[in-house]
């Protein structure tokens, strides 16, 4: 039995190691991609792929504090502190959501904390600044 045990354990170890390593992706996501996957970390994408999301209907979402938002955000989007975000009702957690911050960390919280509660369709823009013009 001992055998067995050892033997399953070394062809764990040794299945998992011959994959590659994993990689993060900026590329736009496309309509045929799976919502499931990647179910541990949300999507990053770049401006322009922040921007054809929005197009398409997704909600972006400033994780910002409220005096940050009314200083300056980006058209279109709306204010969900990331201390509300895992209460707010985004209409669904299926619902593409766009978010952003100043630098990137309280959206990364953000989207993790989405990712946790069930939200299927969280992309991650980071900084304000990667939505450009």
């Amino acid at each position: 039995m001992r055998v067995i045990v050892l033997f399953l354990a070394v062809a764990t170890v040794g299945c998992g190691s011959s994959a590659p390593p994993a990689t993060a992706s900026t590329a736009t996501p496309t309509a045929s991609a799976s919502a499931s996957a990647s179910a541990a970390l949300p999507d990053r994408v770049d401006g322009p792929a922040a921007h054809e999301l929005v197009k398409n209907g997704a909600q972006l979402v400033d994780v910002r504090s409220p005096d940050e938002f009314a200083e300056k955000h980006i058209d279109g989007a709306i204010n969900v502190p990331i201390d509300a975000v895992t209460s707010h009702d985004f209409g669904g957690k299926d619902k593409p959501l766009v978010l952003y911050c100043r630098a990137g960390h309280r959206s990364q919280q953000a989207a993790d904390a989405l990712r946790a509660g069930g939200y299927t369709r969280v992309y991650l823009l980071g900084p304000m600044s990667a939505w450009g013009n």
